[in-house]
């Protein structure tokens, strides 16, 4: 069996001026090499959960521990394993794609050296090698979605995590992304996905788990999900155990 990297326990979290618990004992492993899909609605507690697992947002009660070789590793130890593609765009437009790279690669303490040979290569992987030294806001979605994902990799990331990492991309830059996560997981990299594009998470993930109102209400392999639930696809089995109500002013 994979060895475990992540163990959630019994995680909850609310905001201070909130009512309700965005999480409510929310309990998963994530394993050595596979890449883990959550999915949910709006609302559900997708990016309240990932930008916990990132150290971006403290939680209320429960447990989160990260594993190298059964140790348990501190947060300093952490930060230097994970990798973050959010959302929302995490660039600096009046700066160079390189200098983005730079900086970024200057905060995970890689030499000069080492940015220069790893962003040489991620600008080709990725399709930018020959706009490395134009500004960020001259790219189009497309360009800034691939430059996220660089600067989000360029330490060698053992877990990576992804939020929406393709939205309102072209289908070039979306076939890209995609194509580079299945390679650096192949490679090694355990991968933590969110997305609304379920085709998408349908393709690339092992196992999903499916939050709603801040739980867990089912996690398994994808082929399992669909076939205990006799659903032909991710979307049908969603809309299945979430409902059809509009989410949108959750």
């Amino acid at each position: 069996m994979s060895k475990v990297l992540i163990n959630i326990e019994q995680l909850q979290k609310k905001y201070p001026s909130a009512l309700a618990y965005s999480l409510k004992g929310v309990s998963f492993s994530v394993y050595k090499g596979e890449i883990f899909g959550i999915i949910g609605p709006n609302g559900a507690g997708k990016t309240t959960l990932i930008s916990i697992l990132c150290n971006i947002l403290p939680f209320t009660q429960g447990e989160v521990d990260f594993y190298n070789n059964d140790n348990v590793l501190s947060k300093q130890e952490i930060k230097q394993q994970i990798g973050f593609i959010p959302q929302d765009l995490a660039l600096y437009e009046d700066l160079t794609a390189f200098q983005n790279v730079e900086y970024f690669g200057a905060l995970y303490n890689l030499t000069s050296l080492q940015i220069k040979q790893r962003s040489s290569d991620l600008f080709q992987l990725l399709g930018l090698e020959t706009v490395s030294h134009k500004k960020v806001k001259t790219f189009s979605g497309g360009m800034k979605r691939r430059l996220n994902l660089i600067v989000g990799v360029v330490h060698q990331p053992k877990i990576l995590f992804l939020d929406e990492p393709t939205v309102g991309v072209d289908i070039h830059s979306r076939n890209a992304i995609l194509s580079f996560l299945r390679d650096i997981n192949e490679k090694g990299t355990t991968i933590i996905y969110t997305s609304h594009h379920l085709d998408e998470a349908e393709q690339l993930c092992n196992r999903i788990a499916i939050i709603d109102h801040g739980e867990i209400i089912a996690l398994d392999l994808i082929e399992n999900l669909l076939n205990g639930h006799d659903a032909n696809c991710l979307t049908q089995l969603l809309l299945e155990l979430t409902g059809k109500e509009f989410r949108d002013n959750v």
